[in-house]
């Protein structure tokens, strides 16, 4: 069991952003920037594009609306997509408010940094960030 099944399970606490049947999305505890999430199919696959197609299909539907609560709570040019899936065997995106293409380099982050003094807040604090225009939706 990964540590994202064990998130989506409650065995480990989470800043949840958003959840239906099939995805899960929370605040990522390391992040690049603030509003950095993560969203995460609820099965256990290991690759991104091993996902069943409708999971890929149905993946950037469900994202939409925090790339959007992201684009409005944060300055920012965009809400930036990545998918590389080193670091957790289980398939997932990362969704971040960015003004640059740098803004997306992961060799940045130190994760032996506390959460706090890398990006100025905590996870805690960071949800009510979010401002969902339509939070029925998500």
């Amino acid at each position: 069991m990964t540590i994202f099944s064990k998130i989506i399970a409650g065995e480990i606490p989470s800043y949840k952003i958003a959840e239906n049947e099939i995805f899960f999305a929370f605040l990522d505890i390391f992040p690049l920037v603030r509003g950095h999430v993560l969203v995460i199919a609820k099965i256990e696959v290991d690759k991104f594009f091993d996902l069943p197609d409708n999971y890929l299909n149905s993946l950037l539907l469900f994202a939409k609306p925090i790339a959007h609560a992201i684009e409005k709570s944060f300055n920012c040019n965009r809400c930036g997509i990545s998918v590389v899936g080193l670091e957790v065997p289980h398939a997932h995106m990362h969704l971040m408010p960015i003004n640059s293409a740098n803004d997306l380099n992961f060799t940045n982050n130190n994760n032996n940094n506390n959460t706090s003094q890398r990006t100025g807040y905590t996870p805690t604090t960071s949800r009510t960030y979010l401002q969902f225009e339509n939070p029925a939706n998500v």
